[in-house]
């Protein structure tokens, strides 16, 4: 396993695939992949909001500058497991993402305001100033089962396939299982697309031949829209 990157800057572009899509794309691919770092492995995001959902709300709005923070482990980890802290934004199209390794444990109590880590350094301190401006508690939490491929002339090229995308409101820790309600249609496969500069020539080829286009999904997004702000607003009917 290769040295854990905590610091990323690149484009991300996503796509909804049929599974018939998918497979097409799949076999086109082949010849230019092979396994990434965490190939398959289940995808596990605990997200972070306001009480009033402030974050999602100014994200779908699209702006131009946009920030979350969110809890992410590969795998269902026990407290003592290491997960991600992640603090992400993207500013003119241009994602960018800090992220701090803990103990799972450790990191809920950091982000429920109990104590800080361990350890100190620059990424923990922009995290802090972020908790600062943002009383944010868990909202939602979001599960996939992912394969990740890298482009093997260039590394640093990404795909990753997420299938069976689920979600839930109650058992809000990463801790708790991976186990949620469908948050796309049956079959449906999220493709992203993380490059570092320009995607090459001959994958835009591959990608306009099969006529895929980019879309604006958020997994978080996708799960306030579709459930989240439903609940809200009843809830603001019966006050």
């Amino acid at each position: 396993m290769g040295e854990t990157t905590l610091t990323f800057k690149r484009y991300e572009k996503k796509y909804l695939l049929s599974a018939e899509a998918y497979a097409r794309l799949l076999a086109q691919l082949r010849p230019h992949i092979e396994p990434d770092e965490y190939f398959q492995s289940t995808v596990c995001s605990l997200y972070y909001d306001t009480e009033d959902c402030r974050l999602i709300r100014h994200s779908i709005e699209g702006p131009v500058y946009k920030e979350k923070l969110r809890l992410r482990s590969y795998g269902v980890p026990g407290p003592e497991d290491t997960v991600f802290v992640e603090l992400k934004k993207k500013y003119k199209g241009i994602v960018y993402k800090r992220r701090v390794t803990l103990p799972a444990a450790e990191a809920a109590r950091w982000l429920r305001g109990e104590g800080d880590p361990a350890e100190d350094g620059q990424m923990i301190r922009e995290i802090d100033w972020f908790l600062r401006q943002n009383p944010v508690r868990p909202r939602a939490f979001i599960a996939c089962e992912r394969t990740a491929w890298r482009v093997v002339d260039e590394p640093e090229l990404r795909i990753t396939f997420d299938e069976h995308l689920r979600w839930r409101e109650e058992d809000l820790d990463l801790c708790a299982g991976s186990a949620g309600e469908p948050l796309t249609e049956e079959g449906q496969v999220l493709m992203e697309l993380k490059i570092p500069t320009a995607a090459p020539l001959w994958l835009a080829r591959l990608l306009s031949d099969e006529a895929l286009f980019p879309t604006s999904f958020s997994k978080y997004g996708s799960a306030y829209r579709g459930h989240i702000l439903q609940e809200i607003f009843e809830v603001t009917q019966h006050a």
